[in-house]
């Protein structure tokens, strides 16, 4: 005995002191300095070497193409949670628990080899990209410079080399003044309430299709790959056909990302309709008898079905009863006798166990949490829908929407701005969003697996409800008050281009003043030599 419990000593103190996640952070952080530049500083290359007509639907043509990556990789990791995480190494047919399983770890290692490989491949191209473009519709034209010799000879292209002492001097003053910028500031603070409502909604959208309608990991990231991305790449795509077709002023497109995403947003609103009753379990949503309730105290596993059972109550194994009852564990459920081996395992003459007519020997129950019902079915296909309707919707607002970045500062600050961007993006939205949301998620948890060498583990069912409304309010409320800053933003761009629009409108009425003033002047001066030469002609003629 002694032997045994030093054994499982060594094991915990293994376990504990495992540092596999330092690899796993450097991995990720190594991959997160190798992407982030590429949407910063590609944009801004397109944009300056694009017509501006055309800039935003190249845009969109980038950021619809940069979906087809996570399109796959969430195709890639249904088919990876389809397997288990410890596949090649232990048997498949020794694991008792299914995908459906809230114990069930996909093999999400293996997505890693196959998504790093590609993108070694795919990064090779850019070594051979220029330095600079020839500005488009500018090909065929010539820059002369008069040398010396009064002979024209063509300017070639000179590279401005700067070092890093002249960067640091002109960081500083270029941030005061995009920060100074009230239409960026603003845009950037909407921006980051919106991205941490789209990080949190990312991140918890396919647990939350897994809690609330009960599908597998596998399923839920399948279907979001499949359904949800491919709409919104065509949403993208669209709206940067739609301000290239139509020619649409920064005004305009703040308009076009504000309507459809609040359209979006409202229709968002319906999913708080659209649910699913909590599975049943005996001692956690329904009572042994078969009432409905909701416990929080797993005290209430404990009935007089089983109470001479001996049975632990921090135990999740759970198995399903005809009645559609789940029950925590085959012990709870008072179950004495067992047929059938591995995921075939039926156990009997379960004591808990209701049944219309209770005979002995007829009360049996299957591995594994009970199904949903079909009216979970049809709530989830209108679920779908809606979300797939107001992802499109919403999409066609996102290159409008980032266009305005561009173009409400001055053009050598545009780098600087999206790179600033992104860098507040994912360090005020993308790290501390999955955060917090995990932590007021795991408040609606009814009950608490346990480790193997004690300690609160992963939460192994969620009281759906709560679920629901904890996630979309998070979600729904940072949204909505992001919409306050896009709405001053709109304001704003309205003010500084009609400002524009009115000093533009006088330099040009200025310069038609000036043509007509001169134009008498030069009437008048062409007049005078007609007139003497005409005298000239006639003086010649009589002579």
């Amino acid at each position: 005995m002694d032997m045994i419990s030093t054994i499982l000593t060594i094991d915990c103190v293994k376990d504990s002191g495992s540092s596999m996640w330092i690899y796993v952070f450097l991995g990720n952080a190594l991959r997160g300095i190798g992407e982030t530049p590429v949407t910063p500083l590609g944009i801004s290359y397109i944009d300056d070497f694009a017509k501006a007509e055309n800039s935003a639907f190249y845009i969109s043509c980038l950021q619809t193409i940069m979906l087809l990556g996570p399109m796959f990789g969430f195709i890639l990791g249904s088919m990876c949670a389809r397997l288990y995480v410890d596949i090649g190494f232990v048997s498949v047919d020794s694991v008792t628990i299914t995908p459906q399983d809230a114990r069930w770890v996909g093999a999400w290692w293996l997505g890693f080899f196959v998504s790093s490989a590609i993108l070694l491949l795919s990064g090779i191209p850019f070594w051979f990209l220029p330095r600079s473009l020839t500005k488009q519709g500018e090909e065929g034209k010539e820059t002369f410079t008069m040398d010396q010799g009064n002979k024209e000879q063509p300017v070639l292209p000179t590279t401005n080399s700067m070092n890093l002492s002249d960067i640091a001097k002109g960081f500083l003053p270029s941030l005061k003044r995009l920060l100074c910028t009230p239409a960026y500031f603003l845009l950037l603070c909407g921006t980051v309430l919106k991205f941490n409502s789209f990080i949190g909604l990312l991140t918890f959208k396919a647990k939350y299709m897994e809690q609330q309608f009960g599908l597998s990991a596998s399923r839920a990231n399948f279907l979001i790959g499949v359904l949800i991305l491919p709409v919104v790449a065509v949403g993208i795509f669209l709206g940067g056909l739609l301000m290239k077709r139509y020619k649409l002023s920064v005004v305009a497109g703040a308009q076009l990302s504000f309507i459809t995403s609040f359209s979006a947003f409202l229709l968002l609103l319906l999913h708080f309709g659209t649910k699913c009753d909590n599975l049943p379990v005996a001692g956690f949503t329904v009572s042994y008898d078969g009432t409905p309730d909701t416990f929080y105290d797993e005290r209430s596993l404990m009935s007089q079905c089983n109470q001479n059972c001996s049975c632990s109550t921090t135990e999740w194994d759970p198995v399903c009863s005809d009645s559609g009852i789940t029950y925590v564990s085959p012990c709870l459920a008072g179950c004495t006798a067992s047929t059938g081996h591995g995921k075939n395992t039926v156990f009997q003459n379960c004591s808990c166990v209701l049944t219309p007519s209770p005979v002995e020997g007829s009360r049996s129950v299957s591995l594994g949490q009970c199904p949903r019902g079909p009216a979970c079915t049809r709530s989830f296909t209108s679920y779908m829908a809606v979300t797939v309707l107001s992802s499109f919707i919403s999409s066609l607002g996102t290159t409008p929407g980032f266009m305005i970045t561009i173009r409400c500062i001055t053009p050598e600050l545009k780098s600087l701005a999206l790179g600033i961007q992104t860098l507040v993006m994912r360090t005020l939205g993308g790290i501390p969003a999955p955060v917090y949301f995990g932590a007021l998620i795991d408040s609606a948890c009814l009950k608490w697996g346990m480790k193997k060498c004690g300690g609160r583990g992963a939460c192994r069912m969620y009281d759906s409800d709560m679920y629901r409304v904890i996630f979309l309010s998070l979600t729904t409320c940072l949204r909505g008050c992001s919409y306050f800053f896009i709405i001053a933003v709109i304001v704003l761009l309205r003010k500084q281009f009609s400002k524009e629009e009115v000093k533009a409108l006088q330099q040009t009425a200025s310069k038609q003043h000036e043509i007509e003033l001169q134009a008498p002047a030069k009437r008048h001066h062409d007049g005078s030599k007609t007139d003497t030469t005409e005298k000239t002609e006639a003086t010649n003629t009589e002579g």
